[in-house]
């Protein structure tokens, strides 16, 4: 865990971070100057932003709340789209991004993929990290061919990608988000909390408090 980190806060690593960590830098490596798209505010999404910003690239973030969508901003969002207002969000952050972004953090899976598609051009990176929006997806695969884009599911990632992201975050200044944390004998209403959807960032189990 890095050095100055509570154990909550390296509570969030081995899945959240490390799965927006093997998404950036592992697959494709990103640098200064890229452009990254993250979905929501979730856990992977919230890293996948500071991440994106540690490393000097420019982030475009998804929301439906007014309110998420400033909080956002706050984290170093660039550019903030509430999805609910246009169904063609992913050509949004196209032309935002004039041209498309260098890398997407979907976590929405079959209701979000095609929007993902559109917002990447050529040569582009999407990494699929959730399925919230269901298992089986249609898509536009003459625009996928056209576009040549990489496509990739990811799910955590190996100890070594994690010892080489404790050793990035220990020149940074940046924490976890963590939105509340519950004592074990609340853990229905920590599950209950995060199907609500009203989150940001990481939902903490403190297994020693009551």
């Amino acid at each position: 865990m890095p050095r100055d980190w509570s154990y909550a806060d390296a509570s969030t690593l081995p899945c959240a971070a490390l799965t927006a960590w093997r998404g950036l830098v592992e697959i494709r490596k990103i640098k200064a100057g890229d452009s990254v798209l993250v979905e929501g505010t979730g856990g992977v999404s919230i890293f996948a932003l500071q991440l994106a910003k540690a490393f000097g690239a420019t982030v475009y973030a998804t929301s439906s709340s007014p309110e998420k969508l400033e909080r956002l901003r706050q984290l170093g969002a660039d550019h903030v789209i509430n999805y609910r207002e246009g169904a063609r969000w992913g050509e949004t952050v196209s032309t935002l991004s004039k041209g498309g972004v260098d890398h997407v953090i979907d976590v929405g899976g079959a209701a979000t993929l095609a929007q993902s598609i559109s917002a990447v051009p050529v040569d582009g990176n999407v990494v699929l990290i959730g399925i919230l929006g269901g298992r089986e997806a249609n898509i536009n695969l003459a625009q996928w061919m056209i576009k040549q884009q990489h496509i990739r599911p990811v799910a955590v990632g190996s100890r070594a990608m994690q010892i080489d992201m404790v050793h990035f975050l220990d020149e940074q200044s940046l924490r976890p988000v963590i939105d509340s944390t519950f004592s074990l004998d609340r853990l229905a209403e920590a599950f209950a909390y995060q199907v609500s959807g009203q989150h940001f960032g990481k939902i903490v189990i403190d297994l020693l408090s009551r």
